[in-house]
Formats: C-alpha cells, sequence, structure tokens
C-alpha cells in the first residue's frame, strides 16, 4: 500500500486517507478510538471526496450518515473502505469490469442492448476485483474487524456487485446493502439466477431499494421479481428490507438522502 494523502470532509473529524493498492486506488475512514464495524463500499471516487466524484461534485456522504446513525444507537462508528472503480480515459470500460456479475454473462448469456459493452473483446474482472478487495485491501487497513461484522454496499453496477459478493464471498461480510441495482443490465432469467445464489437466510441480512425518477423508474418489475425471489427463499422482516422512495433519482445525493436507514438496518442489532 503506497499512501498518496490525507484530505478532511465537512462535517468529519478525523481525515481520509487516499491509497494505491498496485494501481487500484481506496479512500479510507477510520474514526478516532477505532471501530467494531466495516462498510465496504463501490464506486469509491463518490463516497467522500466531491473533488473526484464522476457526478458533478456529488458524494454518498456516507462518514456523515455513519456518524448520525451510530451516535443515535449509541455506538462506535464503522470504519469505511471505499474502493474505486478502474475506469480512465485510457481504460473507459474498467467500472464494467470491475463491477459487471461476471459468471452470468459468458458467451450467449442476454445483455440489454441498452446497456451491451461495444467492445466485444472485453474481459471481465469481477472476481479479481473482488479479490482484492477481500485478500489484500481489507486484511491491510482493517484486519481485526469480523466478517460478522462487515458489510458492503453499493449503487447501479455498484449494487449488482454487492449481491454478486454476498453469493461469492459469504464468509466475507453479512450484510448486503444494495441501492438501485441495475437489475435492467439483463432480463428475468438473470434476476432469478442473482437470487438463487445468495445465501440462504439465518447468517445474513439484504436490502435492495429503488426510487422513482431517471433510470431508477425502469428497476420497478425487475426489483418486484427480486423481492418475490428472496421472500421465497425464506428471508423475512429482520433480514431483509425492500423500498421503493417516491421522487428519488438515480444519483449520488439521492441516495444520500436516504442513506440513514439502510445504515441503520445493518448497524441495528
Amino acid at each position: 500500500m503506497r499512501e498518496i494523502k490525507r484530505y478532511q470532509v465537512r462535517g468529519v473529524p478525523e481525515e481520509v486517507i487516499r491509497a494505491d493498492f498496485d494501481g487500484r486506488i481506496i479512500d479510507y475512514w477510520q474514526p478516532r478510538g477505532g471501530s467494531e464495524h466495516l462498510l465496504i463500499a463501490h464506486d469509491g471516487q463518490n463516497v467522500f471526496d466531491g473533488r473526484s466524484s464522476t457526478h458533478r461534485g456529488q458524494t454518498w456522504k456516507m462518514a456523515q450518515s455513519a456518524l448520525r446513525v451510530s451516535q443515535k444507537l449509541g455506538i462506535k462508528p464503522p470504519t469505511i473502505v471505499a474502493i474505486w472503480h478502474s475506469s480512465t480515459d485510457s481504460n473507459p470500460w474498467g467500472r464494467a469490469k470491475d463491477l459487471t456479475p461476471q459468471k452470468y454473462f459468458g458467451a450467449g448469456e442476454y445483455i440489454n442492448p441498452r446497456w451491451s459493452v461495444p467492445d466485444l473483446s472485453l474481459d471481465l474482472d469481477a472476481h479479481g476485483y473482488l479479490e482484492k478487495i477481500f485478500s489484500e485491501i481489507i486484511p491491510t487497513v482493517a484486519p481485526n474487524i469480523p466478517s460478522s461484522q462487515t458489510a458492503m454496499i453499493g449503487s447501479s453496477m455498484g449494487g449488482l456487485a454487492t449481491l454478486y459478493a454476498l453469493s461469492l464471498h459469504p464468509e466475507k461480510f453479512t450484510t448486503a446493502l444494495s441501492l438501485s441495482p441495475h437489475w435492467i443490465l439483463s432480463d428475468e432469467k438473470f434476476v432469478e439466477k442473482m437470487i438463487a445464489a445468495i445465501p440462504d437466510p439465518g447468517t445474513h441480512k439484504v436490502w435492495m431499494s429503488i426510487g422513482t425518477k431517471g433510470l431508477d423508474s425502469d428497476y420497478l418489475p425487475l426489483h418486484r421479481l427480486a423481492d418475490q425471489a428472496i421472500i421465497k427463499k425464506g428471508y423475512n422482516r429482520s433480514d431483509f428490507v425492500s423500498k421503493v422512495y417516491k421522487r428519488s433519482g438515480h444519483n449520488e445525493r439521492s441516495w444520500a438522502r436516504y442513506l440513514d436507514e439502510p445504515m441503520s438496518f445493518w448497524l441495528t442489532s
């Protein structure tokens, strides 16, 4: 790990550290006095720092949410590790390579033409992306927080990546917070396969939510299908929450507005 810089976020007492893990950039924040919980976030450019945000300076304001919710619950705030996606000018499809659920998009699998990648030679690398997170990044920056106290969060493609990670690495974290999961990347069969692959109920918790504005307005039919599939799997109100937020859109500002709710769902025992 090579530290790049430290910076302050408004309303957050400790500095955020930016570091480079052999080309994979992360931002991470650890509250003073340590943590008992860990939150792993996709699209790390947009988690803390408006200057690195890919969406007009919008961020999740995730540390501020963690501070509010933790104070309300009377617990220590979680450590937050925000993993940058790898899209750059020279690697424009890096985010798609990182976050697309890899095993469901081999030859012959349906991809909605609206979201297909023009470069047919593109090699998806979600497995390598997740392996680096769990075998290198987390053991370095948060080695002492148990998986039972660890959650993962993402939105859009990051929402899909969160559910996919839960199916591949259920021993690494126990709560999946999937906001605006981009179900319309494919079709009903894809949704059913994704939900079938997550762990059986009993040890894990799942949050899924969408809005009604912008791109989120297209998600409702497949969101409902995912709801039905996870309930059929045996999840109940104690370990599964599904919500539709009216007048909420597909952007960091919208997700930040209701972030306290999934944060509370995770941190409430």
